[in-house]
């Protein structure tokens, strides 16, 4: 049982997440805001990695990204900053990128340095079902890593029922089949669509991303699953000055 399941476990609702990406806004500070996100109440982490056409995100992520890559990062300078990772964040921890960089760099290379630097988990967008099904599972699973699943307003019942047969953590619920960083937009269609998720009882825990901001879509989401992802709001915030200073008053205003 990986960090993330033990989380499962014991904590049932109102789960926080946040995403960030690695290398923004400076190089060498990935584990200093994820030191800095445990300290201040979040629940588990994505740390994204940098590529340069990431076609799922909004200005701010993609704004991010580039930044990062211009700094310098790339998945050896990740691997090399989380060695310090679990000596000092205790919290479950998912990377989550595209699937360019991974295959590029190896899928089973990558499976291993993530498990050796101490990650639980990755969410790949862009990595289709039956390809990770096919080819790449045994690699997850030697490695003792969960594979994130993506689901949308517009998946199947047959392809949810499938990808909670596969999961072993948890299922991440997209609000909307958009672009990262727009507000939570709770339209009767969308609330039907949590609804039906949770109709479905499903085995592996839910969590909701895309467009949660604030205490009030963070709340709303809570209302259907078991949490919820905040990632544009946040590296918003990264992009300003004395940003570490400002992480538990961010923290504390999603949750209160």
């Amino acid at each position: 049982m990986n960090r993330l399941n033990q989380l499962f476990e014991t904590k049932k609702e109102h789960l926080l997440s946040i995403y960030f990406t690695a290398g923004y806004p400076q190089l060498n500070t990935t584990v200093d805001i994820a030191e800095a996100l445990e300290k201040a109440g979040a629940d588990f982490l994505e740390i994204g990695f940098p590529y340069s056409d990431p076609v799922a995100d909004g200005p701010t992520i993609q704004h991010s990204s580039q930044t990062a890559l211009d700094n310098g990062m790339n998945l050896n300078v990740l691997f090399e900053q989380l060695k310090q990772l679990r000596s000092r964040v205790t919290i479950p921890v998912l990377l989550m990128g595209y699937v360019n960089p991974i295959v590029q760099y190896g899928v089973e290379r990558f499976c291993k340095a993530a498990a050796e630097a101490g990650v639980d988990g990755i969410i790949v967008p862009d990595l289709p079902m039956y390809e990770y099904e096919m080819l790449y599972s045994n690699h997850f699973e030697d490695n003792g890593l969960s594979n994130i699943f993506l689901v949308t307003p517009q998946t199947s019942a047959e392809r949810i029922r499938k990808i909670d047969e596969l999961s072993n953590s948890f299922i991440y619920l997209l609000s909307s089949s958009s672009i990262t960083g727009g507000n939570l937009q709770l339209t009767d269609s969308i609330e039907g669509y949590y609804s039906r998720i949770k109709a479905m009882e499903l085995r592996n825990p839910t969590i909701i991303g895309f467009g949660i901001s604030d205490n009030r879509s963070f709340s709303k989401a809570c209302e259907y699953a078991n949490g919820a992802i905040v990632g544009s709001a946040f590296v918003k915030l990264l992009g300003q000055d004395g940003y570490m200073q400002k992480i538990p008053a961010f923290i504390s205003s999603i949750k209160s």
